[in-house]
């Protein structure tokens, strides 16, 4: 089967499993090309932990409702409204029927963690995280006859015209072509190629973590862009949070994120504050917080907070930077001492009223008197010991990609490509402007995963 698929697709994630599940059951022959090994497989999706979903009332593990308009607005302000409306509507409209569909192939839910992340209406989390679902859609895959090659990096898709008449990989050591009716591509941002970044961003972007997969290199996307397939999106706007500056360079996933922001200060190398910390919930925030520590000294912050803040958020993979004084918590950090103590004394004389603080909602609790301000969860840092954390700015995936239609259809110009599809992050940036709303690139891969598979199927048939 490997030799005459109907359908490759390329990538092996979410959004490529949905692909090939979904025009597997339309009775396509599958093959899947993924070029992580078997254990690093799944891409970005295995660091995953829910999906955001629209719903009329309570379904699966999610409560009360939240509907498509509510959904678009948190998106609108997430992205400053860079998003082709068009296409965020239809995946928000079709997140709800994803979710039974997910349920049906094999991917369990749980109720929401508890934390800083208030999600329990929005947010449908993975029993056993994106590994858990990424090994329950290769278990249904296998069952439907899909076939899937690891190691195999796909190198070129030839493009004759409007149609894709080629698609060239490497495996096992040699160089492999074959010619599917359909080509799914489903293979990520760049953001594993450093240099690239760096191309995009300046020398500044060598300071980045990558905490997503170091298999997205972007090569399927560079090679189709050179020949002329429509782009969207700009090189320099990417998913990047603020993760804890000890995690590794590449593949530190999720767990490498740190949740205690809203109840922290944050400085720089210089112990100043640069942002309002309490501006918003933490799912709607957290993913400015990369690009803020990216416009900073050497690309790096540092988070101050106290002892009674200390059980407040999800609990850091690394233990926090610990001292019973500012002075020595300077000290262990690299900050100037003196700073860091007139800093947090300045903030804590701005501090107001504490009665109405509440960790997991918007609570008014609000500096006066200082810029930037905190607008929310303000509370004097006094409580010894003081607790610190260094910040790095970690590239999840970036957002140039492919161009899609509504049918996840690539194209040349106004002209689409007859054979070639894209979904998840490889198209990303169609909806994702900027910013990031927690939960939504699963959508977005599920979505356009399973539209992509159904297209490419019909198309092969």
């Amino acid at each position: 089967m490997t030799d005459t698929p109907d359908i490759v697709v390329i990538g092996g994630g979410n959004a490529a499993l949905c692909a090939a599940i979904t025009a597997a059951e339309k009775g396509a022959r599958v093959l899947i090309l993924e070029t992580a090994p078997k254990p690093y497989r799944g891409g970005n999706s295995r660091h995953t932990r829910n999906f955001r979903c629209m719903h009329h009332g309570p379904l699966g593990p999610l409560v009360e409702s939240y509907t498509e308009d509510e959904y678009l607005a948190d998106l609108m302000k997430v992205t400053g409204g860079k998003t082709d409306e068009q296409l965020a509507r239809l995946a928000i409209r079709t997140s709800e029927e994803c979710l039974p569909w997910m349920e049906e192939h094999g991917v369990r839910f749980q109720p929401s963690l508890s934390g800083t992340l208030s999600l329990a209406r929005t947010n449908a989390f993975f029993r056993g995280g994106g590994k858990s679902l990424v090994n329950a859609y290769y278990r249904t895959a296998e069952q439907l006859g899909v076939d899937v090659l690891y190691e195999a990096a796909v190198t070129h898709l030839e493009l004759d015209g409007d149609r894709v008449t080629r698609v060239d990989y490497t495996y096992e050591g040699k160089a492999k072509s074959l010619s599917p009716k359909s080509v799914v591509v489903a293979s990520g941002g760049f953001q594993a190629d450093t240099d690239w970044l760096a191309r995009a961003w300046g020398p500044a972007a060598k300071n980045f973590l990558i905490r997503g997969t170091p298999y997205n290199r972007g090569v399927v996307l560079a090679d189709l862009l050179d020949q002329g397939i429509a782009q969207v999106g700009d090189p320099t706007q990417c998913h990047a949070v603020a993760i804890d500056g000890r995690a590794p360079k590449f593949d530190g996933g999720i767990v490498t994120r740190l949740d205690c922001v809203p109840f922290s200060i944050v400085v720089n190398k210089d112990a100043q504050r640069f942002y309002d910390e309490g501006e918003d919930v933490w799912p709607k925030r957290y993913a400015i917080w990369g690009r803020l520590v990216a416009a900073q000294p050497e690309q790096v912050g540092y988070v101050i907070i106290d002892a009674k803040s200390l059980n407040l958020f999800m609990p850091s993979v690394f233990p926090p930077i610990k001292a019973d004084t500012l002075a020595e918590l300077a000290d262990k950090m690299g900050l100037p001492a003196d700073a860091l103590e007139q800093t947090v004394a300045g903030f804590n004389a701005a501090c107001g009223e504490q009665s109405g603080f509440h960790p997991t909602e918007l609570d008014g609790v609000a500096t006066s008197g200082i810029t930037p301000p905190k607008t929310n969860w303000a509370r004097p840092i006094t409580e010894p010991p003081f607790y610190g954390y260094s910040l790095r700015t970690g590239v999840t995936f970036t957002y140039l990609g492919l161009k899609v239609d509504e049918n996840a259809q690539c194209s040349i110009g106004d002209r689409p490509v007859r054979n070639l599809w894209a979904a998840g992050e490889t198209m990303a940036g169609s909806i994702l402007g900027q910013g990031y709303l927690a939960g939504f690139g699963m959508t977005i891969g599920t979505v356009f995963g399973r539209i992509a598979g159904k297209e490419a199927a019909a198309h092969a048939n």
